[in-house]
């Protein structure tokens, strides 16, 4: 751990004076073209090329920071604003990205490229285009000097994308004093989303729970000439028929069915009534399978499900191996134990002779929206956006918040940036791209959502 002090007052006012040539939009754009093009592609982190950038800021601007590894060049930091005594608000953010394959890409895939009003390049979106508006709000109250009613904390972690172990779960266990006092925060998972005239906020505040699972199978290996009545691969393959031939059965818990009549205001078409209702049209036996086809997203939502990711047998294509397995991402919706989804998957594929066994399993939890933050949320959107309205959210995917929520933090996934209907993002996927106005918008108003919050 590295505890970085402030630079003399003068050079900070003579560096302060230098940004404050620009406006905080300005320097939000060349902070996040900066910043996608420092490698933290996760395999295999190295998340403390991120702790460089963001000291050399913190730096310049005369803040305090902490940095430490949590394993050789896993790069966590984090700053504190002091302030009252309301809980404190926490900015959390992953510097860590997915890989991406520069072969369908039409730009190098870490290049921050500005073309045709979007800023390019693995994290715009995912999530350092976020992160960069923390910072923003963070650098904002800071330069203003006004009394804060609460503690301010910046945190940018490692290794999200992999589980974040090696990040917010590390920081927990290693530096819990950073969490102290720390009653709200804020973190990715929710937006805006505009179609016609209407915007709507979703601010995700549960999400479903990760269940990662191998099952692996030991049997007679032999030549592939000779296949005998079991084979390692035999058993897998039965084991996973069996998975995709028995959906966990379809259940609504309350965070859904909020999250779902919202969007059926937003509908006109033959959708909208089951939205408005979705614990009574989960019960047409045709309704599942054609809401799969419809939004695969959203049918996630109605249960507890598997995908099939990793397979492996034999490396010789005329030996039946002793030893196959195969990886399953399941998620789980967040209203019971991770450890009765295990059995129950488990006793599906008993006398298949296949192993389960548990790979990485969070715990469920669910955020209220009874919270000064979440209120700041909807003043400030209503005031900015008289024709919108802002929305609790449930996402199919996880995030460090999962992480938070545990410690009884109450954590929303949310930043305010907007999408028009069509507009491309590439998160995960190729040219990852975020819109130059929107996010110029979106850092403004993360300002004021976060002042509303801290400022008196």
């Amino acid at each position: 751990m590295k505890l970085r002090k402030t630079l003399s007052i003068g050079l900070a006012l003579l560096l302060i004076g230098q940004v404050n040539g620009q406006s905080i939009e300005d320097e939000a754009v060349t902070w996040l073209q900066e910043f996608i093009q420092v490698d933290t592609i996760n395999p295999p982190g190295n998340e403390f090329r991120a702790v460089e950038f963001y000291s050399k800021i913190f730096e310049a601007e005369g803040i305090e920071f902490e940095t430490a590894e949590s394993a050789p060049g896993r790069g966590n930091i984090w700053a504190r604003l002091e302030g009252g005594d309301e809980p404190g608000l926490m900015l959390l953010q992953h510097t860590d990205v997915v890989p991406a394959d520069p072969a369908y890409w039409t730009t190098e895939t870490l290049s921050g490229e500005m073309r045709d009003g979007y800023i390019l390049g693995r994290g715009a979106r995912d999530m350092k285009g976020t992160g960069i508006s923390h910072l923003a709000a963070f650098l904002t109250l800071h330069r203003s000097g006004r009394p804060l009613n609460r503690d301010v904390v910046f945190v940018a972690s490692a290794d999200e994308e992999a589980g974040g172990l090696f990040g917010v779960g590390w920081l927990i266990d290693n530096r819990p004093e950073i969490f102290e006092g720390v009653g709200l925060l804020m973190n990715e998972g929710g937006s805006g989303s505009q179609d016609s005239d209407e915007i709507v906020f979703g601010v995700e505040v549960t999400q479903k729970v990760p269940v990662w699972l191998r099952l692996t199978a030991i049997d007679e290996p032999g030549h592939g000439s000779s296949p005998r009545p079991t084979s390692s691969l035999t058993r897998i393959v039965d084991a996973l028929a069996i998975l995709r031939e028995s959906p966990f059965p379809a259940r609504i818990i309350p965070p859904v069915a909020t999250y779902f009549a919202g969007i059926a205001e937003s509908l006109d078409n033959e959708w909208a009534s089951a939205y408005a209702n979705i614990e009574q049209a989960i019960t047409d036996p045709e309704f599942l399978p054609a809401f799969q086809e419809y939004r695969p997203g959203h049918h996630a939502l109605t249960r507890d499900t598997c995908s099939i990711t990793r397979l492996s047998g034999s490396n010789k294509i005329n030996v039946v191996p002793p030893e196959a397995w195969a990886e399953l991402d399941c998620r789980m919706l967040p209203d019971r134990p991770a450890e009765e989804f295990i059995a129950d998957l488990t006793s599906l594929v008993e006398g298949t002779g296949v192993e389960v066994s548990v790979i990485m399993a969070f715990t469920p939890a669910i955020s209220s929206t009874n919270s000064r933050l979440f209120s700041a949320i909807e003043n400030v959107t209503r005031e900015l956006y008289p024709n919108s309205r802002v929305m609790p959210s449930v996402s199919t995917g996880f995030t460090d918040s999962h992480f938070t929520r545990d410690l009884g933090i109450v954590s929303y996934g949310f930043d305010p940036i907007i999408t028009k209907p069509g507009e491309p993002t590439g998160v995960h996927g190729n040219d990852e791209r975020i819109p130059v106005a929107a996010f110029r918008r979106g850092v403004t108003d993360m300002i004021s959502i976060i002042r509303n919050v801290v400022n008196n």
